[in-house]
C-alpha cells in the first residue's frame, strides 16, 4: 500500500490513461478524487476503484474553469486533510495530417496554449496547499520525444509542458514537492474504442516499430509507473521524466 492515507487528483479521470493510474492510485491506498466532465464516466470508473476495495470521489467540472479547480482542491484539504498527488491526464484535441508550415498559426497555438494551460492551472492549485504541509508530487502524462512530422501542435505542446515541468521542479522543490513526467511512445490500449480495427492495427504497428523489446506500454505500466512516481519510494526523482517507451527513446 504504497499510498496509503494519501489524496490524489486524477484530472482526466474517466480517460484511459486517467482512469488507468486512478485505479492503480486506488489499488495502493490513496483516496482518488476523480476529475472530468462526464459524471456517469468518471462514476465508472470509481466504481471499479471501489469494487477493488479502494476509496474514490468525483467530481464534474471543465479543468480549464480556473476558479472551479482551485474550489475542488481546496474541498478535498478542508474535507480530507491533504492533497498530496495531483496527475494530470486531460485529453487535447490536435490537428494532425500536414506540415506545420502548412497549418493556420491558430491551430498550431491552440494546441500548445491547451495543454499548457491545463497543466499550469493544475498545478497552481495544488500548490498552495502542498507547499503548505511540504511535501507533494506533480505527474503529467506525455513527453516530447524525438522530433516526429506532421503531428501538428502536438509535440510543440509537449515540449512546451516539459519546459514548464522543469521549472515548477525548481521552484516547488524547496517545499519538498517533486515534478515528474510519465513519458510513453503511446499507449494501443488508449485508441478511442470507435476507431476502425485496420487504423488501430496500424497505428499499434507504428508505435511498436521503435521500441527495443517489440512491444509499448500497457496501461498497467503507465499506472505502476504512476504509483511509483508518486510513493515515497521515488522521492529522490523529481525534475525528469520515468521513461516508458520501451527503448524507442534512448536517455
Amino acid at each position: 500500500m504504497l499510498l496509503h492515507g494519501k489524496n490524489t487528483i486524477v484530472y482526466g479521470g474517466a480517460g484511459a490513461i486517467g482512469g488507468a493510474v486512478a485505479r492503480g492510485f486506488g489499488r495502493a491506498g490513496a483516496t482518488v478524487h476523480l476529475v472530468g466532465r462526464t459524471l456517469p464516466a468518471l462514476r465508472k470508473v470509481a466504481d471499479d476503484i471501489r469494487s477493488a476495495g479502494g476509496t474514490a470521489e468525483t467530481a464534474a467540472f471543465d479543468a480549464f474553469d480556473e476558479a472551479a479547480v482551485d474550489a475542488h482542491a481546496a474541498a478535498v484539504v478542508d474535507r480530507f486533510g491533504s492533497l498530496d498527488v495531483s496527475f494530470n491526464a486531460i485529453a487535447h484535441p490536435h490537428a494532425f495530417g500536414k506540415p506545420v508550415v502548412e497549418m493556420d498559426y491558430a491551430d498550431l497555438e491552440r494546441d500548445v496554449t491547451s495543454r499548457l494551460r491545463a497543466f499550469w492551472l493544475t498545478t497552481k492549485a495544488a500548490a498552495p496547499h502542498m507547499i503548505r504541509q511540504g511535501s507533494g508530487v506533480v505527474l503529467t502524462f506525455g513527453g516530447d520525444g524525438p522530433p516526429q512530422a506532421e503531428l501538428g501542435g502536438l509535440q510543440v505542446s509537449l515540449g512546451a509542458v516539459e519546459v514548464l515541468r522543469r521549472v515548477l521542479a525548481r521552484e516547488l522543490g524547496g517545499h519538498g514537492i517533486r515534478v515528474l513526467t510519465l513519458q510513453t511512445g503511446g499507449v494501443p490500449e488508449s485508441l478511442p474504442e470507435d476507431m476502425p480495427a485496420e487504423t488501430r492495427a496500424e497505428i499499434a504497428r507504428g508505435l511498436v516499430e521503435p521500441t527495443m523489446l517489440g512491444r509499448t506500454a500497457t496501461l498497467d505500466d503507465v499506472a505502476n509507473a504512476a504509483v511509483f512516481a508518486a510513493s515515497d519510494w521515488a522521492r529522490a526523482l523529481t525534475a525528469t521524466k520515468l521513461n516508458l517507451t520501451v527503448g524507442g527513446v534512448v536517455d
